[in-house]
């Protein structure tokens, strides 16, 4: 193997090792809180008290806007490593990056046209 793979498997090694050992630990060593406080139990509302039920359920529309968020986000996270390498990827990269974008527009524009971003 070379030194990339090594490496890999270290990194990976490392981040399930370090999680595992502490959940262990913190249950080998018995860390729990000494007393219960009432105000444990209460709901947190960035320190407002809150009017009527905490548990209510939202319109879907919020979900939607939501999940565009996370799939723009997430295409322009695709992004930002071609962006890194632009210089040195060539006309080929170029076109392929402006093909994808292209199409992050069409989907921009689709759902725009049928309203997804409009509040009712």
């Amino acid at each position: 193997m070379n030194d990339g793979w090594m490496a890999t498997l270290a990194f990976l090694g490392l981040s399930l090792f370090v999680p595992f050992s502490m959940v262990l630990g913190a249950r080998f060593l018995s860390v729990r809180a000494k007393a219960s406080s009432p105000l444990k139990e209460r709901p947190y509302e960035c320190g407002e008290e809150p009017l009527g039920p905490t548990w209510i359920q939202f319109h879907p529309r919020y979900y939607v806007v939501a999940m565009f968020f996370v799939l723009f986000d997430l295409e322009a996270a695709f992004l930002l490593p071609w962006a890194a390498r632009a210089g040195h990827l060539g006309a080929v990269a170029m076109a392929e990056a402006l093909l994808f974008v292209a199409i992050l527009l069409l989907g921009w524009l689709y759902a725009l046209k049928k309203g997804a971003f409009e509040w009712q």
